[in-house]
């Protein structure tokens, strides 16, 4: 296997004003034969606000060993809720999709066979990019010739309404707390749908209390409306944030942390006195480093999913 990282904004591009020196990145994992692979793009929930160790490595590595070319994006978040994110975070993604469509031939990807896959707020920043793709103008000559929109999109326990069942951290953190009505609407996703939106696969549990299970209900819906392709499987139990839901992730076997990569910036600086913070802040980014999620049993029910998921992309992508 091949691993590698590469920032994915060239100088001067990247301008969010609470990324505190942070640029985002893409973690890759390659297979070092000739063959063309399909890739898998992962974006880690966190609510807007940090990104999950949990999601990140844990996953790409699984559809690696499945035989797509993965990445994990690691993509602007609101650690300190200062600055609503708005569009940076599906910008970050959406210039993902470009960079690996343009580099294709070197990374061995078949630049019709990329799909990405998103947990939780992850979940909606991958169908943002879904219903979206469009708005999304590239500038950079570079990357302009390679389409942003996903071939398909793994959905797993999203967010996607911003009406009574959202997650209200996550839209606080992207939107901030004076979001007009327009921007609500705009990224309550179940309203966003069209018929060139990219086939989803949705996955949730019926018992989720952080993101409701209507979430993946919605967007099925609207899905179903349009004519897009898609399947919708909801299993009978178990709490938000599953990820793989193995051995591996009930034993914390994350891989390499660096979906912590913002909030460790911004930690040091706060220590270092270079920002100034509030006792609350502070306790807010130190939870968004933590790496354990503590003691958590794997289920084996919701264990199938990849399996299923990679299935479907097969079959949808060709």
């Amino acid at each position: 296997m091949k691993k590698m990282a590469s920032k994915i904004w060239e100088a001067g591009e990247y301008r969010y004003e609470g990324a505190y020196g942070f640029e985002p990145e893409l973690h890759g994992y390659l297979h070092k034969d000739s063959e063309i692979r399909p890739c898998l793009i992962v974006a880690p929930g966190g609510g807007y606000g940090a990104l999950s160790p949990a999601e990140g490595e844990i996953v790409a590595m699984e559809f690696y060993e499945r035989g797509y070319n993965a990445f994990v994006c690691v993509y602007t978040t609101n650690p300190l809720k200062r600055v609503p994110l708005k569009l940076q975070a599906v910008k970050d993604l959406s210039r993902s999709v470009r960079w690996v469509r343009s580099k294709a031939e070197e990374l061995k990807v078949n630049s019709n066979q990329v799909a990405v896959c998103g947990f939780s707020a992850g979940g909606h920043l991958c169908a943002s990019l879904c219903v979206h793709f469009a708005d999304l103008p590239e500038e950079n000559p570079v990357y302009a010739s390679c389409s942003n929109r996903p071939d398909g999109a793994v959905l797993a326990y999203p967010v996607i309404t911003t009406g009574e069942l959202t997650h209200g951290g996550s839209v606080e953190n992207l939107l901030g707390e004076d979001a007009s009505q327009e921007e609500l609407r705009y990224m309550s996703l179940e309203y966003q749908v069209t018929e060139h939106t990219p086939p989803c696969f949705l996955w949730h549990t019926r018992t989720d209390d952080s993101v409701p299970v209507e979430n993946s209900y919605r967007m099925a819906e609207a899905l179903r409306e349009k004519g897009v392709p898609y399947a919708l499987h909801i299993f009978s139990e178990g709490a938000h944030g599953l990820s793989l839901s193995n051995h591996k992730w009930a034993s914390d076997e994350y891989g390499e942390p660096y979906t912590t990569l913002q909030s460790r910036i911004i930690m040091d600086k706060i220590v270092r006195g270079e920002i100034s913070v509030t006792e609350e802040e502070r306790i807010h980014v130190l939870g968004c480093i933590k790496i354990s999620e503590g003691p958590k049993m794997p289920q084996p029910e919701v264990a199938v999913w990849p399996q299923v998921a990679d299935a479907w992309l097969r079959k949808t992508m060709g």
